[in-house]
Parts: structure tokens; C-alpha cells; sequence
């Protein structure tokens, strides 16, 4: 559940950003590169934040 709340966060403000180009608050050519912009501004989104290759968290088989 806590990884599915970020991802709808962003495709929110994806889709909020669509709408306002459509109403022509925000210009087409920045609304056009906003969501790759979005993107890049928050990877843990799309990357997730936890790592299982850490040495700490391995156990032995």
C-alpha cells in the first residue's frame, strides 16, 4: 500500500497537468515535457526506495 500511494500521486499530477494544457493555463510545448520532467524530479517513485541486495539484510540459506 505505501508504494501504491506515490504512483497515484504522480499519475495525478500527470493528468492535472494535462487538463491545464487543454484549458491553455500552461503552454503545450512545457506541458508536453512535464511528464518526463515529473519523472526525473522524483525517481523513488518509479524506482522504488528499498534495495535488497544490501549485505545487512542477507541471510543464509
Amino acid at each position: 500500500m505505501r508504494k501504491l500511494i506515490p504512483a497515484l500521486l504522480l499519475a495525478a499530477a500527470m493528468i492535472g497537468i494535462a487538463v491545464l494544457a487543454v484549458f491553455d493555463i500552461i503552454p503545450e510545448k512545457y506541458a508536453q515535457f512535464a511528464p518526463l520532467a515529473l519523472i526525473a524530479l522524483f525517481p523513488g517513485v518509479w524506482m522504488g526506495r528499498n534495495r535488497t541486495c544490501c549485505a545487512s539484510k542477507r541471510t543464509e540459506a
